[in-house]
């Protein structure tokens, strides 16, 4: 077996070579006429928020949808505590990532809790079972890669959940 060994001077021209005669068979939006994808600029007091677990009147946790794909329905989203509470296991269809930006979280899942504070990242695989412990005035920033479900293991929280 004969072993070949380029360099990278010796690939360079060759790849720029190739991608230069390539076709081009993307256009941009604004050729085609089609509709572009809007920025979104969002304040924090615009935010509209509703409350995750409605009997627990104003002690629920509450989200706010930031963003959906339209084409994909990848889902950005806060959600906010008035009250500390312990999220029951659950887990989701789409990967998730929490950044938190205020409070200290703890996070568990495969028998291992983290507690994450002020610009802490996790990233959670789809169907991955998981809970959570937010404190009270909490904010956390989710991503979801698919639309935003929950799917509870155990029951939703519920005002046994609630913590002081």
């Amino acid at each position: 077996m004969k072993r070949i060994l380029f360099s990278l001077t010796t690939l360079l021209p060759f790849t720029l070579a190739v991608i230069a005669r390539a076709p081009q068979t993307e256009t941009s939006p604004h050729e085609t006429g089609a509709a572009m994808p809007q920025a979104v600029f969002s304040k924090f007091d615009d935010f509209k928020w509703a409350k995750i677990l409605p009997d627990l009147g104003d002690s629920s946790p509450e989200i706010s949808i930031l963003h959906v794909d339209p084409k994909t329905q990848a889902t950005k989203l806060m959600i906010r505590t008035p009250k500390a509470i312990h999220v029951r296991k659950h887990w989701h269809s789409g990967n998730e990532t929490h950044t938190i930006l205020q409070g200290n979280a703890v996070f568990a899942c495969d028998g291992k809790k983290s507690e994450l504070g002020p610009g802490s990242f996790n990233y959670m695989p789809a169907k991955m079972v998981h809970e959570a412990w937010l404190p009270a005035g909490s904010l956390t920033f989710i991503t979801v890669d698919t639309a935003w479900d929950v799917n509870w293991v155990d029951g939703a929280p519920s005002a046994a959940d609630l913590t002081k």
